[in-house]
């Protein structure tokens, strides 16, 4: 059997401070809920191998602090994603009007070679909160991806583990697609990726 080489998958976690960005991780990694708040300083990053088709391949998830002296945390720590993950805690409007800010800081700072098919993957978080509370509807939400080229979308629950093992399925797997897709077009210099895969179902739930 040829061995083939390890795979590592950068996935760069943002969102406004206290939306749940490490307690999905946690959740994830560890199987783990903290109820203690204590906020990312900088960032930090946890591992996890996953199986990804018949693939073992290693996340690297990093997780940023939401508030803004920390943005700037330099090109080094977006370069090299494979994938971007946008949270934001559907009981907060304005943690969700800030999606698109993230969005625009990552593609600046990161510079994918190709921004416009560049994965990203957008969770609400915390819907374990009482629906009266809740300020972001579903719909609007899934209006939003589909106007970014149909970002996959899923409602989750780091609290409850509801929805995060399939968020972060998908993610792998679209990490998993960004970094072959760039391997092949390393190895073929001036070649030009083209995503045929349009007709995708929109926001996955």
């Amino acid at each position: 059997m040829t061995s083939r080489k390890k795979v590592l998958l950068k996935v760069i976690i943002l969102g406004d401070s206290g939306v749940g960005k490490t307690s999905l991780m946690n959740q994830y990694v560890n199987k783990k809920f903290s109820a203690s708040y204590k906020a990312t300083i900088g960032a930090d990053f946890l591992t996890k191998e996953v199986l990804v088709d018949d693939r073992l391949v290693t996340m690297q998830l990093w997780d940023t602090a939401g508030q803004e002296r920390f943005q700037s945390l330099g090109v080094a720590f977006y370069r090299g994603a494979d994938c971007c993950v946008l949270v934001y805690d559907v009981n907060n409007a304005k943690s969700f009007d800030m999606l698109d800010s993230w969005r625009d800081e990552f593609l600046i700072q990161a510079s994918p070679n190709f921004p416009e098919s560049f994965p990203f993957v957008v969770l609400g978080n915390k819907i374990d909160v009482e629906e009266s509370k809740r300020a972001i509807s579903q719909k609007r939400a899934m209006a939003f991806c589909q106007s970014k080229g149909n970002i996959p979308y899923f409602e989750t629950s780091a609290k409850e583990a509801i929805n995060v093992e399939q968020a972060f399925e998908v993610i792998a797997r679209n990490a998993l697609a960004q970094e072959e897709s760039e391997d092949f077009s390393d190895d073929f210099p001036g070649t030009i990726n083209i995503n045929l895969d349009n007709d995708q179902s929109g926001c996955a739930c």
